[in-house]
């Protein structure tokens, strides 16, 4: 049977993803590297996640607190961006800013290491690749995406309160007393295992599709772009069952 290609990429990739894992529970990690791609996926995407985080929180608050308070609800503003944000908005959004950002330089990085030949010479000095480029690029990933993640929920809080206050004259002790009574406990952890999910995805199969580049550089933007588009359409199937399980 002719399976279609990306097919055959997803399964290589969670293959690769599976090998990765297993090098990593036993120690086998490229801690030199992992610095490196800490940096990647921390410091270096900070920026991104600050403004879509700010962003994020004042368009919600402009579209939701200005039905509410016509309805005389303005003091429920505050739950309802912090569910919606805790739930959904943070993990996905974050995740989505990592593909962009993060994923990218992955798929193109290993990408142009496998046309060039470079995936042949490090295996030829008898060092897996995958140990030496996938393991600290998934645990840089696992590490940052819920830290990221926290940090686009804070973010928007607070730039949803500063545009409640502003635009609808809500008191901020309404607004945070509302964030307090609408959020409850679980929420915050449940959104941290959504990041950590969908920021090991994210590094599977970023460098899964860079693994399996073939041809000559033109591929390698073929490849990332491909990347890019796996990542999400993974991201968005698995945010739907986790949002089930985890919430519903």
């Amino acid at each position: 049977m002719n399976l279609p290609k990306w097919i055959k990429r997803f399964g290589a990739s969670l293959l690769i993803g599976g090998q990765a894992i297993t090098s990593t529970v036993k120690g086998r990690i490229n801690k030199s590297d992992l610095i490196d791609q800490l940096m990647e996926a921390g410091p270096g995407s900070f920026l991104i996640v600050l403004i879509t985080g700010i962003a994020a929180g004042t368009v919600f608050n402009i579209q939701v607190a200005a039905e509410l308070s016509k309805q005389g609800l303005g003091s429920e503003v505050g739950g309802l961006l912090a569910i919606g944000m805790a739930r959904e908005i943070a993990p996905l959004l974050t995740a989505t800013l990592l593909t962009g950002k993060v994923a990218t330089a992955y798929a193109a990085q290993i990408g142009t290491m496998k046309v060039t030949e470079q995936i042949d010479a490090i295996t030829m000095l008898q060092t897996d690749p995958v140990e030496y480029l996938v393991v600290p690029r998934i645990c840089a990933m696992v590490l940052m995406a819920p830290i990221q993640c926290l940090f686009f929920f804070a973010v928007a809080l607070y730039s949803g309160q500063m545009s409640s206050t502003i635009l609808y004259q809500i008191p901020p002790s309404i607004f945070w007393n509302s964030v307090k009574e609408w959020l409850i406990v679980s929420d915050l952890p449940f959104m941290l295992v959504k990041a950590l999910v969908f920021g090991l995805l994210i590094a599977i199969i970023a460098c899964g599709w860079g693994l399996t580049t073939r041809g000559g550089p033109k591929e390698v933007g073929t490849s990332t772009t491909g990347a890019v588009v796996m990542t999400l359409i993974t991201v968005s199937l698995v945010d739907v069952l986790l949002t089930q399980v985890l919430f519903g």
